[in-house]
């Protein structure tokens, strides 16, 4: 059964997601503080969560989840702010509803985040970004039609690029989806991404594909289609 994380500190929220999500066969576990979110990322298949919480901001517990989850999160907030959105979304957030929202509305979102989780590769096994195509089933790479030659690990990377357009992915996130539990370290994530953008023809002073984000990782800039 789908295990849904609810991190919000309004009992009243928490009893009508509990009831809603329940009766549409989820297995729901509600908490009230962010570090109980944090702690219960671990367990759980989604995450629906309040920035507003009495501990510590939603934004923080996004930011502390992608370093070492990629579970879809969705926002619950009373904070219909454009800015606030932003940087939900730029925090890794997957999606952003301002209370109060329909519960229809809730669930037709959480079904669309849990199958680009469950199985994006499936969906759209082949990403488009301009000049480039990537085909993650076939593990074929082309570049005006050229194919590129990519060793595992650099395919395993962009492969971690192209299905997250536009989220911050972090070191640890990156070192622990693409080198598992294999020893490495943030140089030699370095040196991947260096000869990843050597092989697709970008650079880190004018970068076109791969972004980096000081102290941070690193962000796969195109949207699929661009």
């Amino acid at each position: 059964m789908t295990q849904i994380l609810v991190v919000d500190d309004e009992r009243q929220i928490q009893r009508a997601l509990r009831t809603t999500l329940t009766a549409h066969g989820y297995d729901v576990e509600t908490v009230g503080t962010g570090e109980a979110g944090v702690t219960g990322a671990e367990r759980a298949d989604l995450l629906l969560l309040d920035l507003g919480l009495p501990d510590i901001d939603g934004s923080q517990v996004i930011g502390r989840i992608r370093e070492f989850s990629s579970l879809p999160i969705i926002v619950l907030s009373v904070r219909g702010g454009q800015g606030e959105k932003v940087r939900a979304l730029d925090a890794g957030a997957d999606d952003y509803l301002t209370k109060p929202f329909s519960m229809d509305e809730l669930l037709a979102r959480t079904r669309a985040a849990l199958r680009r989780a469950q199985a994006p590769a499936a969906v759209q096994p082949i990403r488009r970004f301009g000049r480039l195509e990537v085909d993650l089933a076939r593990h074929i790479v082309t570049s005006d039609g050229t194919s590129l030659k990519l060793t595992r690990r650099e395919f395993e990377l962009l492969s971690a690029f192209v299905t997250n357009p536009g989220t911050l992915l972090t070191h640890r996130w990156l070192l622990s989806r693409v080198w598992g539990s294999g020893r490495a370290d943030v140089d030699a994530l370095r040196h991947a991404v260096r000869a990843l953008r050597t092989r697709l023809g970008d650079t880190a002073a004018a970068p076109t594909l791969i972004t980096t984000e000081p102290g941070l990782g690193y962000r796969w800039i195109h949207e699929p289609g661009e």
